[in-house]
């Protein structure tokens, strides 16, 4: 999946435009829970070495909230890396260069959106 599928993908099913926050970096677009304002992805255009990579091409990646749990069995596999300016523990950076199956990063998506949502408390009886 692409940068545009993606943004396709966030804003079609979770009905979220993208917000360009920062003006140094046009690049970066934010997805928010539109109750909470909550970020739940980022699509960013990065250098390669600020993935820990050798060389300078931009690459298209995202920021995801993730379970702690699969975060490090992910970061065993191409196109994860350890969290772009985010908490480590629980953030991933998900490369858009097709090296992670569609259905995957669509799951992926989906629990960032579920882990960042309004938590709703039980009233005590």
């Amino acid at each position: 999946m692409n940068r545009s599928q993606l943004d396709k993908y966030i804003t079609d099913y979770y009905g979220v435009r993208a917000e360009r926050l920062f003006k140094k970096n046009p690049g970066f677009q934010a997805y928010r829970h539109n109750d909470t304002k909550k970020w739940f992805a980022m699509i960013m255009d990065l250098p390669e070495s600020r993935l820990g990579l050798d060389g300078q091409k931009i690459t298209d990646v995202v920021n995801l909230k993730c379970d702690p749990i699969l975060i490090g069995s992910l970061r065993l596999e191409q196109g994860f890396y350890p969290a772009y300016h985010m908490n480590k523990e629980n953030w991933i950076t998900v490369a858009l260069d097709e090296r992670v199956p569609d259905e995957q990063l669509r799951m992926l998506v989906d629990m960032s959106y579920e882990l960042t949502r309004k938590k709703f408390r039980r009233k005590n009886k």
